[in-house]
């Protein structure tokens, strides 16, 4: 996982997959009243996520006949990306696209609502979470108290992990000296990775320097440009440290409330017509970027099912151990385990 004004910075996709986002075509939201919003986004500008935020923006736009204009601005623009959470919930803009396990030290429930380490599988199972379970709901609970109302996600499968060393299987974790951030830090220290939490900028240095073994850094397509290759000849896959992400659409709860029916509408579809288009062109340019390593000599290691599976039982711990015993994070956990025992992840 990339920090924050750099996660994905470079996703490459094509223009095609951009405009798939203009394949949903609800009705737009008839309205007369005009609003206008600020948003700070994660990422810097002219990088490929926030050209998804631009589409976003644009989005709603297009659902509210254009009555509905966001102004759309990149990581830091506004304020520094760690004091976004605070100016949001302070009304000095009022929508934030964020990564939810950078507060997790605050409330402890949004560690579960950003990724799990060793959990879901797949994007779907993340989303069903979410919009078949409960999920909008329990996250929308924990941002309350704060003054902020949780909109929706943008949900996308696994980021990988470089490593110098040959990594076959979860035993082979044990003893290595590895980067990785928020809620990976505690679980992957669980088996035996002595962990730093470098900056993202660092990752090719630290490498390079063996100063670690293994890093967690971004998408594939991202670290490829980054020059991964040319510093640690091992990608692990599945990335059990990430193996699905939910970045956050999250604005002022008191400007929300005052939107029509219908805004409140447009900014819900339009943030899950992003995540879809997202997760496809993330499909395509993994694959492109897994070639092109191979080509630089990269050997791409596939772990196994049943020691991925296997390791989750002691990843549960971590997971227990993060809730803090907090009541709403304990909620929000016991209901994802309950998803994955269902979907046969944990017996």
């Amino acid at each position: 996982m990339i920090n924050k004004t750099t996660r994905r910075a470079v996703l490459g996709v094509s223009a095609a997959a951009l405009a798939a986002l203009s394949l949903s075509a609800a009705p737009a939201f008839a309205q007369e009243e005009q609003v206008s919003w600020r948003m700070q986004a994660l990422w810097d500008g002219g990088t490929t996520p926030q050209k998804y935020e631009q589409r976003f923006v644009d989005r709603v736009a297009e659902l509210t006949d254009g009555n509905f204009k966001i102004e759309l601005f990149s990581a830091g623009q506004i304020v520094p990306p760690a004091q976004a959470f605070d100016a949001v919930r302070g009304g000095a803009f009022q929508l934030m696209k964020t990564f939810d396990g950078y507060e997790a030290g605050k409330i402890p429930a949004l560690a579960f609502t950003s990724t799990i380490p060793f959990g879901y599988s797949e994007t779907q199972q993340y989303e069903d979470w979410f919009y078949k379970r409960g999920g909008l709901e329990l996250a929308r609970e924990a941002y309350a108290p704060a003054g902020l109302h949780y909109i929706a996600p943008t949900i996308y499968d696994q980021e990988p992990i470089h490593s110098k060393v040959k990594i076959e299987t979860i035993e082979d974790f044990s003893g290595k000296k590895g980067r990785f951030v928020g809620l990976a830090s505690s679980v992957m220290s669980a088996f035996g990775v002595a962990v730093s939490p470098l900056p993202t900028g660092e990752v090719y240095s630290a490498l390079d320097k063996g100063l670690i073994d293994l890093a967690d850094r971004g998408d594939l397509q991202a670290n490829l440009d980054a020059g991964l290759g040319e510093v640690a000849k091992y990608i692990i896959l599945p990335g059990v440290h990430q193996p699905t992400t939910a970045t956050s659409y999250v604005a002022n709860k008191a400007a929300y409330d005052q939107l029509p029916d219908s805004y409140k509408e447009a900014l819900a579809t339009a943030a899950r017509d992003v995540s879809k288009a997202y997760q496809e062109a993330k499909t395509e340019s993994d694959k492109s970027a897994l070639e092109a390593f191979k080509e630089q000599g990269v050997e791409v290691i596939e772990l196994k099912d049943d020691d991925v599976k296997d390791a989750r039982s002691k990843a549960v711990e971590a997971w227990r151990a993060a809730t803090k015993d907090n009541d709403l994070a304990t909620r929000i956990l016991d209901s994802q385990i309950e998803q994955m025992r269902e979907l046969g992840l944990i017996e």
